[in-house]
């Protein structure tokens, strides 16, 4: 008998794009067959201040904290942090960095995003993610003609970690949330140059989700998991993207990856 997936939250903090933190977090998170990580991937952080914001989420919804922080005092304050609040971290690259460092016989340079080479390339990749980051959730709606691509969906879509990861390959993403009954921003209607994409999921699926998002987030638990309220928030979706044109991709049995790959090849013909 096959068990119920679980959840958890998967914390990635990086001061560069997080690409290195993603792939060892699912590389890690794909031994657990019975487990799905939720993932929360907070790129460019350099400062205190940043970081402060950083935790305030992760005491909403405590998990794993992975990170790859090249300054010192950063990731002491990490550690510290995790410390108190009694959850696991691990820095992804130190041990990597020990490993040549004893080989060598010479310290790391610790260069903040080294990996990547300044190029055209690498700076429309984080200007895109500036973008996606600044226009997450509903955010600056004003300027969403400046998409490549606008994700839309109901709460628990997977439309900010599938931006983000758009994003990490240079395109240009912002979500918006779809809320029964609330009709989507004219900037958006109106908009010609981004594809514009649904993200919908079984009632089942977004339900499991959402559980697992209550503690801290505020919502009223009887409306936000029960499936009759999802299937009508579902319902209501479908309606706006056959209204406006929407193509849809169902996410309940897609990797981020996956949904990812779909939205650029339904970009490709629509070019």
């Amino acid at each position: 008998m096959n068990k119920r997936q679980s959840f958890f939250h998967l914390h990635l903090i990086s001061d560069a794009t997080g690409e290195t933190l993603l792939a060892a977090g699912r590389a890690a998170s794909a031994q657990y067959k019975d487990a799905r990580a939720i993932e929360h991937i907070y790129p460019l952080i350099r400062t205190e201040r940043q970081l402060q914001k950083v935790f305030e989420e992760i005491e909403n919804e405590p998990g794993i904290i992975l990170y790859t922080v090249v300054d010192q005092s950063l990731a002491r304050t990490i550690d510290d942090r995790c410390h108190q609040m009694g959850l696991p971290c691990v820095s992804v690259l130190e041990p990597v960095l020990t490993v040549f460092q004893s080989y060598l016989g010479t310290p790391a340079g610790r260069r903040v995003g080294a990996q990547h080479v300044l190029d055209a390339e690498y700076f429309r990749r984080i200007d895109a993610l500036n973008f996606t980051m600044e226009h997450d959730d509903g955010q600056l709606p004003t300027d969403i003609d400046e998409a490549d691509i606008v994700l839309v969906g109901i709460s628990r879509t997977s439309k900010t970690p599938t931006s983000i990861y758009l994003a990490n390959r240079g395109i240009k993403t912002a979500n918006i949330p779809i809320v029964l009954g609330v009709p989507m921003p004219q900037s958006l209607i109106e908009a010609k140059r981004p594809l514009v994409v649904g993200l919908v999921a079984t009632a089942e699926r977004i339900s499991q989700v959402r559980q697992n998002r209550l503690l801290g987030a505020g919502h009223d638990p009887s409306e936000y998991v029960d499936r009759s309220t999802i299937s009508a928030e579902l319902t209501y979706a479908r309606q706006l993207c056959t209204r406006h044109g929407w193509p849809m991709i169902d996410v309940s049995r897609r990797s981020i990856e996956e949904t990812a790959a779909a939205i650029v090849a339904l970009r490709g013909k629509a070019r």
